[in-house]
């Protein structure tokens, strides 16, 4: 370290005479330490580029889907490699919480049989919705939140939300479904055994636009477990590290969650690492919307994804 500190004034052959050091060591030390200096800086680099895609998912990623972010960007890297590099750097995804159920389902009217077993992987657009009901606390007491959700790409394609856990709000949430999906028939729509969904003017609502009731079994959350899923995603990613002084703060916070993050911009491992709306535009865009537009962006989907797959290979 002396000799190369000191280059602009000593000669390198009489200073390793002096220090009774061999030349050939130097030198192979001051390869290593280049090689040492190079691997610092390409590690810096993509700690930062870590820090980057964590900030952009506002920390809602782990080491396994910030590493996919990198290697879509052309950033070579392995899960390892970022799991490591955000443990040293304290770098790490929002903590889970627990939530608790919000659905009563101890009353006297009839349910539906479980039509939809627990097949959660469907291969078509409006074949099966799921529907469920959860909380949010806020200054002026709870928000409630109904959401429906389409299987086949796990895109949120309904919700409503109220200061009243009623029937209203769950059929407010399966009305703005059919109408962003064109009032489809034929669909299953699961939920739980709670009684807005057993209520009559939601059954009613079933029967008219030709819709297949579903319900879970008794006491079986896995029944609807997708539903759950997503209540523990906003959650754990957002709502359990705000304090909504109002109502109306809670509402734009979930409209900015489903609209800003989950269906446009949060990846999801069961859809390849796509977001549920290019997962749909790039599957089946006639079936969701069928415009002329969607299309037409479908395509450009897929050259960029063929593109980013042909990066990756040279």
């Amino acid at each position: 370290m002396f000799i190369k500190n000191n280059l602009s004034w000593i000669n390198i052959e009489i200073a390793c005479d002096c220090l009774n050091l061999n030349r050939s060591s130097y030198y192979e030390w001051f390869k290593n330490e280049e090689s040492r200096a190079i691997r610092m800086s390409i590690k810096n680099a993509l700690v930062q580029s870590i820090k980057l895609e964590h900030t952009k998912a506002r920390k809602r990623y782990g080491a396994t889907k910030i590493a996919i972010k990198l290697k879509k960007s052309g950033i070579k890297c392995c899960k390892n490699t970022v799991a490591k590099l955000m443990k040293q750097n304290d770098i790490c995804s929002i903590a889970t919480k627990k939530f608790k159920a919000t659905t009563n389902s101890a009353h006297n009217n009839a349910v539906f049989d479980n039509i939809l077993n627990r097949q959660f992987i469907v291969d078509k657009p409006n074949h099966a919705w799921v529907s469920d009901i959860t909380y949010i606390p806020t200054n002026e007491g709870w928000l409630y939140l109904a959401t429906v959700i389409d299987l086949y790409s796990n895109k949120i394609i309904g919700y409503a939300t109220s200061e009243h856990i009623n029937k209203q709000l769950v059929i407010d949430a399966l009305t703005k479904a059919l109408r962003s999906r064109d009032y489809p028939a034929g669909v299953i729509v699961h939920s739980d055994r709670g009684s807005q969904y057993a209520s009559n003017a939601y059954k009613e609502l079933l029967t008219t636009h030709k819709l297949v009731g579903s319900m879970s079994r008794k006491g079986n959350c896995w029944d609807n477990a997708v539903a759950e899923n997503f209540f523990g995603l906003i959650k754990k990613e957002y709502i359990n590290h705000v304090v909504f002084v109002t109502r109306d703060m809670a509402k734009l916070g979930v409209f900015d969650y489903i609209e800003g993050w989950y269906n446009t911009q949060r990846i999801h491992s069961k859809l390849n690492y796509l977001t549920p709306n290019e997962f749909e535009v790039l599957n089946n865009p006639e079936s969701v919307c069928g415009t002329q537009k969607t299309i037409k962006l479908a395509r450009n989907l897929k050259m960029e994804v063929k593109s980013a797959q042909l990066s990756n290979i040279f």
